[in-house]
């Protein structure tokens, strides 16, 4: 990976020996998650005002992409240590409550379906149920979308998230997949929770902190961290291709792998489309990142560039994986070899609503009218 990414030899080399603990738990274990924190995943994003490390867009995803090579589930997991960003909304005195016991913060979320709250005192009174919550398994933090009646009749532009301990939750285990097997992506539900204001806040809202990270588009970081997860399964599929090309006959007596001109091609185009998804992908973030640092604000362009990035980059790499499944002939068909986990990985990414095929036309629209869609960017 990238000289900037630091050494992470000895946690990649744990996950790939636990690839099939992982997934048969259907989650990552509370030592596993134990051992993100001490290798600072988890305070990666935090601000440095509250013991994080403030790290650069770019930087945390190339994390994420090396550990995704080792296993797509827990660079899944792992991403979502770029929350700090989304919490960057709540109030400072909110902040200082969440990180006052320190910077290594586990936060979950489920966004949908938006549940409806009504006002309770100061706070609003949260009851439902919500999907997808990745990595709830180990999660201390959690937020949940509501919609919240008399800002929906007036128009409200950004989905309100409420903020409330585990302990005020239930986590339903009902993630059944067939890949990203181990994000434990389960079902979450609260029931008549007060929620005091002051721990909700506009997804991709203003944020309450002004260093440049927090300038940094929350919704376009989130979608570019679980595009990183893509990047990485890609990287590990070819890698298993090359690795083992030169041994693989055929049974009917068929040239090696490593002899087939069609392989040669469509190997080639491969890692042409990986590589060239990839330095958009960190060339546009790079940019981004570069323009906050000089104290400017981000266009409207920039930013649609940057969830474009991720589109494109949790596209292509479901569909390199693809041409190496393609490339392995039957040997990538059995469970116990890891090409088959990383073609059901890699396909799961580009379903997600934050990179789907939806996502293009509201790039597409961002780039020729210079307005953006709220809530997208």
């Amino acid at each position: 990976m990238d000289k900037t990414a630091p050494d992470l030899t000895e946690l990649l080399a744990e996950i790939r020996r636990r690839r099939e603990e992982f997934e048969r738990l259907g989650h990552a274990p509370a030592d596993m998650v134990e051992t993100l924190k001490s290798a600072g995943i988890y305070r990666a994003m935090v601000a440095r005002r509250f013991g994080g490390d403030e790290m650069p867009p770019a930087d945390f995803c190339r994390i994420i992409e090396a550990i995704s090579t080792a296993d797509g589930s827990i660079g899944w997991v792992a991403s979502f240590g770029c929350m700090p960003s989304y919490l960057a909304a709540l109030p400072i005195e909110t902040q200082h409550e969440i990180f006052a016991a320190g910077p290594d913060l586990v936060f979950a979320l489920g966004v949908f379906p938006p549940q409806p709250a009504t006002r309770s005192g100061d706070g609003f009174k949260v009851s439902g149920r919500w999907k997808f919550a990745s990595g709830s398994m180990a999660a201390s933090l959690f937020g949940v979308g509501i919609s919240v009646p008399e800002e929906a009749a007036g128009g409200a532009p950004l989905l309100r998230m409420a903020v409330l301990p585990r302990q005020q939750l239930t986590i339903e285990e009902n993630w059944d997949v067939v890949g990203l097997v181990a994000t434990g992506s389960h079902d979450i539900v609260v029931r008549d929770a007060v929620v005091p204001e002051a721990w909700t806040f506009a997804r991709g809202g203003a944020p309450s902190l002004d260093t440049p990270l927090y300038q940094y588009p929350a919704l376009g970081l989130a979608a570019q961290v679980l595009a990183a997860v893509g990047l990485g399964i890609a990287r590990a599929a070819l890698d298993e291709v090359s690795g083992r090309v030169s041994d693989q006959t055929s049974i009917t007596g068929a040239p090696r792998l490593a002899d087939r001109p069609y392989v040669h091609l469509e190997f080639a185009k491969a890692e042409a489309m990986l590589r060239s998804a990839r330095s958009f992908f960190y060339d546009t973030t790079e940019a981004a990142w570069q323009t906050l640092l000089n104290g400017d604000a981000l266009s409207v362009q920039q930013k649609a560039l940057i969830r474009l990035a991720s589109s494109h980059a949790a596209h292509t790499g479901a569909e390199t994986t693809r041409t190496a499944y393609k490339l392995s002939g039957t040997a990538g068909i059995y469970t116990h070899q890891p090409l088959s986990r990383y073609l059901r990985d890699a396909l799961v990414v580009p379903q997600h609503a934050f990179l789907n095929e939806g996502t293009f036309e509201s790039v597409g629209r961002a780039l020729l009218t210079d307005e953006g869609q709220p809530g997208f960017i």
